[in-house]
């Protein structure tokens, strides 16, 4: 064990966190981290229950600066809250009775609403993609928004239904990869509900991918799950990964992607897909044992994971050296598993984007919180 200190840089006593591990908090200069701001943890946000979004300055400990709120959040992946550049930032909300999204000028409060949320921004920040929350809050609560029902609440395989492409200047969308041309491959026979979740574009844009799943019981595991991949627009499409398992993932670069998965096997691991070539490289077997938000340290030396609660409550953080093959566990946080798993808190740790600094969210003082760690000395 190798126990890096955790700062915690939110206020104490108060409810803060950041959302997913695929994005970093991190203004360009180091000095501000976004950060939501809830007034509860014991219960999921319902439809009219806003969060406040705003920033974290480094330079006055325990400050949180507000400059705006929203309704449509969760307490996994939050608003999808990220920088556009060193001004403007994007998050979604909901308004009038349909999810936006909002660009936003944090110094001088000019604001743009786009008329569709989004999930992931392609590196060139020009486009977005998205797909339905509303969805997603039925058959993966936890997920998606409170509010807005599904319009195709009752088609288990909607043609109008997927991933969307977002012109970030216009707020065009363009459907780029539907539910029912996913189903009509993995379900012939029409026996399951399908949806699309954890969109992720790779280093240069020129691919995106996406988990397909898909169940009989509305959401409730057991599911089943595959991995594609796409081009902006939706051809090209390829399956890596159709064992029924695939999980959390990161890209390494334009073609290669880490995630957990099942692999010709019963047991599940870390495997390193390449869309060239047929069979994946399996990554830390033996020494990365549970599934965890992994993500790539900005020189792709490093895989950055936690785990879910041990025997004792506890979540691991890890940090692994892809060349040496050695795993470090950097300390444990006490993390109780709530009644609601929904409402759970995952480290969903996040590099800063030089790589020297982590992130994670942690309800190990009694409230959630955001904590910083410092591994420039480990990667030495």
């Amino acid at each position: 064990m190798r126990n890096c200190q955790a700062i915690r840089v939110t206020p104490p006593g108060g409810h803060f966190f950041f959302g997913y591990y695929d994005k970093s908090p991190w203004h360009a200069s180091h000095r501000w981290m976004l950060a939501l701001r809830a007034g509860f943890m014991d219960r999921p946000p319902g439809p009219e229950d806003r969060a406040d979004v705003g920033l974290i300055d480094l330079e006055k400990p325990g400050v949180f600066e507000p400059f705006a709120s929203t309704c449509a959040w969760n307490w996994q992946q939050g608003c999808m809250l990220q920088w556009l550049d060193e001004n403007r930032v994007i998050f979604n909300d909901c308004r009038a009775g349909r999810f936006v999204a909002v660009i936003l000028n944090v110094w001088d409060r000019t604001r743009q609403e786009l008329p569709v949320p989004v999930y992931a921004v392609s590196p060139d920040r020009r486009s977005g993609y998205r797909v339905n929350f509303s969805r997603l809050h039925t058959l993966r609560p936890g997920y998606g928004y409170a509010g807005p029902v599904d319009p195709f609440a009752n088609e288990p395989a909607p043609e109008r239904d997927g991933v969307f492409r977002v012109d970030l200047q216009t707020g065009r969308e363009e459907l780029v990869l539907s539910v029912a041309r996913l189903a009509r491959e993995a379900d012939p026979e029409g026996k399951y509900r399908h949806w699309v979740n954890h969109v992720q574009v790779n280093t240069d844009g020129s691919r995106f991918a996406v988990l397909h799943r898909r169940n009989q019981t509305h959401g409730r595991l057991p599911w089943t799950t595959r991995l594609m991949t796409a081009s902006p627009d939706g051809s090209d499409a390829r399956c890596l990964a159709d064992y029924g398992s695939v999980s959390h993932y990161d890209w390494q670069d334009t073609r290669r992607l880490l995630a957990w998965a099942k692999w010709r096997q019963p047991d599940e691991g870390y495997f390193l897909f390449d869309e060239n070539v047929p069979e994946p490289e399996q990554v830390g077997g033996g020494v990365l044992t549970c599934d965890g938000h992994c993500s790539f340290s900005p020189n792709r030396r490093w895989v950055l994971t936690d785990t879910y609660p041990d025997a004792e409550g506890k979540r691991t953080l890890i940090l692994y050296d892809l060349a040496g093959r050695k795993r470090m566990d950097l300390g444990r946080f006490l993390s109780p598993t709530p009644r609601q798993v929904e409402i759970r808190c995952d480290l969903h740790p996040r590099w800063r984007q030089d790589g020297r600094q982590i992130c994670l969210d942690s309800v190990h003082e009694g409230y959630r919180g955001m904590y910083v760690l410092d591994v420039t000395d480990l990667q030495a």
